[in-house]
């Protein structure tokens, strides 16, 4: 018996921990839809920038196409945090996959009709990202109703899984299926992806936010966005879990150099900027894959200080290597970091805030994500302009390194956050 029970436990501490999703079929049916939801969104994302590029031949528009999607996840994400902290989760959950699928229709319709207007693509991409604001709040929010506290960083190591294997996968069958059968086709089957999603929202139980009634015994009719800021401002490990975070997307982000990288120090092309692009997302898979063991970590905050300090050390060491393949290797470490940093992040989040804040703490999530790594680029490409890229690489991650040191001096209460008794 011990000969056939040992190695199940060995592999229950080393690959991704399924737990959730045999124990929860509302969490399973949640986890596959958005996963082959994502996976189309990502082709669709794709396909959009190839379309516009067909129309216009212009880079600059194929640019404004990010623009058009952060600005509204930016100005709505804290908003869709407070409407998920307002309504019944599940209903704005099947109302936002809903308008984000009627959006992939529009695409696809418009394909098929030959219509060829690009403010038609930027309105298309504005709206979606819009449905994603006020989808993803909701979203993460029903996951501590469905799941034991102790099961969180398996789910969330599965979340990332997710996340980065539709952005691997999801732009390189995008790219095969625009050239097989057109752009069309990959908006149609976005359409029919995002019925896994809205059929796993469909099945779910209400998920009403759990609101304290007030000194009048009735509860608030609606939750605000101030409310929430002020809840975080006086919640100091909460906090902290964005600073860290900032302290890797902004300092030592160096995705926006790859091109002068790759031809600079490795004498590359448009292949090699490839390569540089997808290796922290490698990391990020494995991470993710072998995430096992981070169900037996309890100090969550000196968990997310290590990991991001390794992120920003794997950067640094990155930025003095000429070796291609070696540089490659510390991108796909940096990746892995990250992966269990937002794990970490992610399960803090949701542990330490009560139902009622959880909206509108993973819509201030939403705007760190999404403003965070532009941020970084444009810093680290302004020091690479007033510097060398070699600079600014290596500076960037003993910066991240500096500042998350720097952190964990000013909030030891941090690192020594239990996650046996959440503490915000």
């Amino acid at each position: 018996m011990p000969t056939e029970t040992a190695p199940a436990g060995l592999r229950s501490r080393i690959f991704a921990d399924l737990t959730p999703l045999r124990t929860s079929v509302h969490y399973r049916r949640l986890w596959t839809g958005n996963t082959v939801s994502w996976v189309g969104q990502q082709m669709t994302a794709l396909a959009v920038s190839l379309q516009v590029y067909d129309i216009t031949h212009s880079t600059f528009s194929v640019g404004l196409v990010g623009l058009c999607s952060l600005v509204p996840l930016v100005v709505f994400g804290l908003y869709g945090g407070a409407i998920a902290d307002t309504v019944d989760r599940r209903t704005l959950g099947l109302a936002s996959a809903l308008g984000a699928t009627a959006m992939s229709v529009v695409l696809a319709s418009a394909a098929l009709l030959g219509v060829r207007q690009v403010w038609l693509l930027y309105v298309v991409v504005a709206l979606q990202a819009v449905c994603f604001a006020m989808n993803s709040p909701a979203r993460a929010s029903m996951i501590p109703r469905l799941l034991p506290t102790e099961q969180l960083p398996a789910a969330n190591a599965l979340n990332s899984l997710t996340s980065n294997l539709g952005l691997m996968g999801g732009p390189m069958l995008g790219g095969v299926i625009v050239g097989l059968w057109g752009y069309q086709a990959a908006y149609l089957i976005d359409v029919v992806a995002f019925s896994a999603s809205l059929y796993a929202m469909w099945r779910l139980p209400s998920m009403r936010p759990d609101h304290e009634p007030g000194a009048d015994g009735a509860r608030p009719k609606r939750a605000s966005v101030l409310d929430g800021l002020r809840f975080l401002a006086t919640r100091p490990n909460l906090r902290m879990t964005f600073f860290a975070d900032m302290a890797a997307m902004v300092l030592a982000q160096p995705r926006a150099l790859f091109p002068a990288v790759a031809a600079l120090w490795f004498g590359g092309d448009a292949k090699t900027v490839g390569l540089l692009v997808a290796a922290p997302a490698v990391g990020a898979v494995l991470g993710g894959l072998f995430s096992g063991w981070l169900g037996a970590i309890r100090r969550h905050g000196l968990a997310i200080l290590l990991a991001v300090a390794a992120w920003g050390a794997a950067i640094a060491v990155f930025g003095l290597t000429r070796n291609l393949w070696l540089g490659l290797v510390f991108l796909a470490v940096a990746g892995c970091a990250d992966t269990v940093s937002m794990v970490f992040r992610s399960t803090m989040l949701q542990a330490a805030t009560p139902d009622r804040m959880r909206g509108r703490l993973q819509g201030v999530f939403i705007v760190v994500v999404a403003g965070g790594p532009r941020l970084g680029d444009f810093l680290a490409g302004s020091a690479a302009d007033l510097a060398t890229p070699a600079v600014a690489v290596v500076g960037g991650g003993l910066a991240c390194v500096a500042v998350v040191a720097l952190l964990g001096l000013s909030r030891p209460a941090f690192a020594r956050y239990d996650a046996r008794h959440p503490q915000p």
